[in-house]
């Protein structure tokens, strides 16, 4: 049957036939709705094992680095990074995914992984990767500029927005719940660092080593380090190895 091509299994429910028993079995499916070929990771189920097999590349391919989802190609990741998680950030950092509402928060943040420092105080040498620093900086060490005084306990802050978060603190609330564990913030922010003690996903990278992180903090401490390390390690290489 199989080299003379004649077709002796007949589906009763249309007039297509097949060469093999199998063959209809799997087309027959397609009448009844039956999905024996399951999938061990998500469950979904499928009437077709080539189906299955075209599936399971969900899971084994691009997987995105804030929900550990996983997908058969760079498009598909990218469509699902877009409309999940992005809330209005098209703009994605190549070193470690995270995303930005424009090409300017981009390029601030890339700052983390190059170590550039655009800010230089005109009173001394001094440079600085953040206009907040530069700040801080002009009015521990040079006296210039104005702080901002919180009126209970006198704690001085440089930016507004320090001082607000810090006055939180004078209240008794915490409204701020942890979902896992019940603990209490004072703001979302504090909660939405904490939560990630629960959380596997390491969204920083490091630009050089390739290291991931819970935390920016961490990864910009890291950078330092590994960046003079790297310079170490070359400068070595070539006193080990010299160009011919």
């Amino acid at each position: 049957m199989i080299h003379t091509g004649e077709k002796l299994y007949p589906c009763t429910q249309c007039e297509k036939r097949f060469t093999q028993p199998n063959q209809l079995a799997a087309h027959s499916r397609t009448h009844s709705g039956e999905k024996p070929h399951k999938c061990h990771v998500c469950g979904k189920a499928f009437g077709q094992s080539g189906n299955l097999k075209k599936h399971i590349k969900v899971h084994t391919k691009y997987k995105c680095l804030l929900c550990n989802r996983s997908f058969s190609d760079a498009s598909r990741l990218r469509e699902h990074e877009s409309s999940i998680h992005n809330n209005g950030r098209p703009h994605d950092c190549s070193c470690c995914g995270k995303l930005f509402k424009s090409s300017r928060e981009l390029k601030c943040h890339a700052r983390i992984h190059t170590d550039t420092k655009p800010y230089s105080c005109t009173h001394c040498s001094d440079r600085f990767t953040w206009h907040v620093q530069l700040k801080t900086h002009l009015l521990k060490s040079h006296n210039e500029g104005t702080w901002l005084k919180c009126y209970i306990c006198e704690k001085k802050f440089v930016q507004n927005v320090n001082l607000k978060r810090h006055l939180l603190r004078h209240g008794d609330v915490k409204p701020y719940v942890c979902n896992e564990c019940l603990k209490c913030f004072y703001t979302p922010a504090e909660l939405k660092c904490h939560q990630l003690v629960h959380s596997d996903v390491k969204p920083f990278f490091c630009g050089r080593c390739g290291k991931s992180f819970k935390r920016r903090g961490t990864v910009v401490s890291h950078f330092g380090t590994c960046s003079q390390k790297t310079g170490l390690r070359h400068r070595l290489m070539a006193l080990l190895y010299p160009p011919k």
